[in-house]
């Protein structure tokens, strides 16, 4: 049995209610190929095919009731995404901590953990207590750590902390689906064309979760945002978001590196019916090298200022010097007050609360060697000496 687009549409257009507007198009082409490389590479288990078809038709069920929401209310529309701070960085680098230390202060917009899963509101109007969709999202959570303890050594999983913009990006079905299945057709196809669409559903989702927000009473001035994946386009992030400020973070792929191939061996083994360690190391070495080349090419250009550097061992040593230095390069003020609330965050995020990562390099094919000579580059250009 394989995919079909024309099938996985209608079913999303049932769970609607008989919407039928998915908005832009231009996503076809791009589910089209992850379901191409789903079918033919990844070797899915049965329960992986399941998942993954369902969380396609819920991201296609998404498209229709957000393109819904904008027809009834329009001034979706109008909402500004004005100067948005967001953090880049291999995977592994502090970005997350970053992120959250930065959503401590109230004139940010985090982007939470549930509200990247579940970003449709189930009714129309504000309700009163919890919104349903943060317990939702605390039992995903749950369910994922308790089907596989791993994942809590490898990432803070937290439903009500913030989190990554790139699960919102699938929405585009361009993202980090190569992070779920072994599907090298489907990363060659994204190298291989123009990621602007998902830049732009990517800033009419913001549009529509700051108009919730602010439904609840929630006011801010700037969206605090976070994920790797940008290395992979940085181009398309300041296309579509032409005043964005970005903080890049910065540790040894000697260390980030197999962490980063253990996370997501660690995913392949949800959906696969035999996850390769080796492939999945090889795959995203390879990945995370070509994405900071582009970054590097990108940032010689005249772009080059909209970047501020930080350093994963600086953070974790003297982490509101680090905040002082971007507040700094974005140009507001740091109050007391917000300081202390990000102390609080410093305390709260520790790595130490969470089990030890273990895993061996070679467990993913990967060696000293072979690291150094693909990061060569960017290594002497960002990474201090020991």
């Amino acid at each position: 049995m394989t995919f079909d687009i024309d099938a996985l549409q209608a079913e999303a257009r049932e769970r609607s209610g008989g919407l039928a507007d998915f908005g832009d198009p231009a996503f076809r082409p791009a589910l089209a190929a992850l379901l191409r490389a789903l079918d033919h590479e990844a070797r899915l288990s049965d329960t992986g095919r399941r998942l993954l078809g369902g969380r396609i038709v819920e991201l296609l069920r998404n498209r229709l009731m957000l393109e819904d929401s904008i027809r009834r209310h329009p001034e979706i529309l109008a909402e500004r995404i004005d100067d948005p701070i967001v953090i880049v960085g291999l995977a592994r680098s502090g970005t997350t901590f970053l992120q959250r230390i930065l959503s401590c202060d109230p004139r940010m917009y985090p982007l939470l953990w549930w509200e990247t899963r579940f970003p449709v509101p189930h009714t129309d109007g504000i309700l009163a207590g919890e919104d349903p969709r943060i317990g939702l999202a605390r039992a995903e959570v749950r369910m994922m750590l308790e089907a596989n303890p791993a994942l809590l050594a490898i990432h803070p999983w937290d439903a009500e902390a913030a989190d990554e913009e790139g699960m919102l990006m699938e929405h585009s079905f361009m993202s980090f689906f190569d992070a779920y299945a072994d599907i090298p057709g489907y990363t060659d196809w994204l190298w291989a064309n123009d990621q602007a669409p998902a830049y732009r559903h990517l800033r009419r989702m913001l549009q529509f979760l700051q108009w919730q927000k602010r439904q609840r009473g929630v006011s801010a001035n700037r969206w605090v945002l976070k994920t790797p994946h940008h290395l992979r386009q940085i181009d398309m992030l300041f296309r579509v978001f032409p005043d964005v400020q970005v903080i890049q973070t910065h540790r040894d792929p000697l260390e980030t590196i197999p962490s980063i191939a253990s996370f997501v061996w660690n995913l392949w083994t949800v959906y696969l019916e035999n996850a390769d360690p080796v492939r999945a190391g090889q795959q995203w070495s390879a990945i995370a090298a070509r994405g900071l080349r582009g970054t590097m090419a990108y940032r010689a250009g005249p772009a080059g200022d909209g970047f501020h550097d930080v350093w994963f061992a600086d953070t974790l040593r003297e982490p509101l010097a680090v905040i002082r230095s971007i507040y700094d390069f974005v140009g507001l003020g740091l109050p007391g007050d917000v300081q202390e609330r990000m102390l609080a965050g410093v305390e709260h995020n520790r790595r130490e609360q969470r089990p030890v990562h273990s895993y061996s390099p070679a467990h993913f094919g990967l060696s000293e060697a072979q690291i150094t000579r693909e990061f060569a580059a960017y290594r002497e250009k960002y990474i201090k000496p020991a």
